[in-house]
């Protein structure tokens, strides 16, 4: 017996009782309870941000005469975020999620001030940008902390919890939002925020810092940064950026950047998605396109959703809005559902099932451009799909985890992001061309159609847009089929 061995008989009882304890507690449990109020209260800002600054956004665009540069508010945020999720997982990967948890934070914040305070559009856009770097390090970082701090079989709950945070924002956040901007201005909706930022940063920190500080192997060497996937997320910002510009302009000119566009995007797509994504590899490449392909089209089609409620069936903007809050609830049900411990075994039957219900939403929703169909219709119908959703979402970053290395969680959790905000805008660009090519005007005229009560856009070219993502959501189905590895 060595000297260090009573010691060691001493100490591991009680380490190995900590562990035992830990192992048996549940999300709420004292091990688990302030990280996981931390990280939800991070999760429940960015979604009450989310829904509150869409409110507030075409007011702030008109006071800062900047209504020509309406869509810029929202590209920046979405390209600076692509090349901060690659960012943050190289970086989590490397010295934990600490780090980039809280400059995420803290870039979204000083983003929101910023624009709040901003005094021309450009000035706005600016402080969007910083406010997407913010959100891009904030949602890998977090990919990774859960990785790290929780059991697997509690991954599940999580990401239900997440889910269910977006519940009481998709209701609360537009009708608080246009209240504030309506009695005290625009402005304080973008500062107010910040302001709440101070708790999820108390509670959440600390406990990070406890349970998930650190390289994952502290014992092993860190690697450098990869520099070639850093130019490669650049690639991936520039090139959606600049579809995006010519999507707005549709013209013959237009089509110079987005040839550029395309030459971007294409090898930084095939460099920083899983090898095997495009063609649907079984495990993981099939996890990360099931996830661009169940939000792409499934976003896409929403955007449509209030437009074609007011101006083909007459409702008010708020009722159209309104028509979806249900939504919210249905797919925190959904993700409830995929976390109970008995449907593990059968996760991706209901995957496949999910995604059944997704293309059946969307399909379904275009039914009420008949004068006949009860416009509740639409109602049922998304919260449908939003069920669906719910189950499938959560599974993906719940399948994503489990097939990763944690020392891999950051760079495949940066995939899984960028596999659904790229998806996002490049079917919102191809349901937008379709729209405009039936006779359904720019999203813009769009846009400005709503707010004027006007209903000139014509039937069939909401049909060109919904029926294409449900055909879309439908290859969904069969590759939720394929994202498990055969034993």
């Amino acid at each position: 017996m060595t000297a260090l061995e009573p010691r060691d008989a001493d100490v591991s009882p009680h380490a190995v009782d900590a562990s035992v304890v830990a192992e048996s507690e549940g999300l709420l449990g004292r091990t688990y309870r302030a990280l996981s109020i931390g990280i939800v209260s991070v999760v429940f800002l960015i979604a009450f941000e989310a829904t509150a600054v869409g409110t507030a956004m075409p007011v702030a665009a008109r006071e800062l005469h900047g209504i020509p540069l309406y869509a810029f508010a929202f590209s920046a945020y979405f390209t600076t975020s692509l090349f901060a999720m690659v960012l943050s997982g190289q970086w989590a990967d490397r010295r934990g999620p600490l780090a980039p948890l809280a400059a995420g934070i803290s870039a979204f914040g000083a983003g929101l001030l910023l624009s709040g305070t901003a005094g021309s559009m450009w000035m706005f856009i600016a402080g969007r940008a910083v406010q997407g770097l913010g959100g891009g390090l904030v949602i890998v970082a977090l990919y990774v902390v859960v990785s790290r701090a929780y059991p697997e079989r509690i991954r599940p709950a999580i990401m239900a919890a997440f889910a269910a945070s977006w519940v009481v924002p998709s209701v609360v956040g537009p009708l608080a939002s246009g209240s504030v901007t309506e009695h005290l201005g625009w402005r304080w909706v973008f500062v107010g925020i910040p302001v709440l930022v101070v708790f999820p940063l108390a509670l959440a920190l600390p406990a990070i810092r406890r349970m998930a500080s650190g390289p994952a192997d502290p014992s092993a060497p860190v690697e450098p940064y990869d520099r070639r996937r850093i130019g490669l997320a650049l690639g991936i910002s520039a090139g959606a950026g600049l579809l995006q510009y010519a999507g707005q302009e549709r013209n013959w000119f237009a089509l110079v950047p987005a040839a550029a566009g395309v030459a971007l995007l294409v090898p930084a797509v095939r460099g920083l998605l899983p090898a095997g994504t495009g063609r649907a590899a079984r495990g993981l490449p099939s996890v990360v396109l099931l996830r661009g392909i169940a939000a792409g089209s499934f976003i896409a089609a929403e955007s449509f959703v209030p437009l074609m409620l007011v101006t083909q069936r007459g409702l008010s903007p708020t009722m159209a809005g309104l028509s979806l809050a249900a939504g919210g609830g249905t797919w925190a049900l959904g993700s409830y559902v995929q976390a109970r411990p008995r449907l593990e075994p059968y996760r991706e039957r209901l995957m496949v099932g999910g995604m059944v219900l997704v293309v059946a939403a969307i399909a379904g929703a275009p039914s009420v451009l008949i004068a006949s169909v009860p416009v509740w219709t639409v109602a049922v119908a998304w919260a449908v799909g939003c069920f669906g959703m719910g189950m499938v979402i959560a599974s993906t970053s719940v399948l994503l985890l489990k097939l990763s290395a944690p020392e891999e969680a950051g760079a495949n959790s940066a995939a899984l992001q960028i596999s659904d905000g790229l998806s996002n805008v490049l079917l919102l660009a191809a349901g937008g061309a379709a729209f405009a090519a039936l006779g359904g005007g720019a999203v813009g005229a769009a846009h400005e159609a709503v707010e004027a009560g006007a209903s000139g856009a014509h039937p069939g070219a909401f049909a060109v847009v919904f029926l294409p993502m449900a055909a879309v959501a439908l290859v969904g189905a069969w590759v939720a089929g394929r994202v498990r590895v055969k034993p």
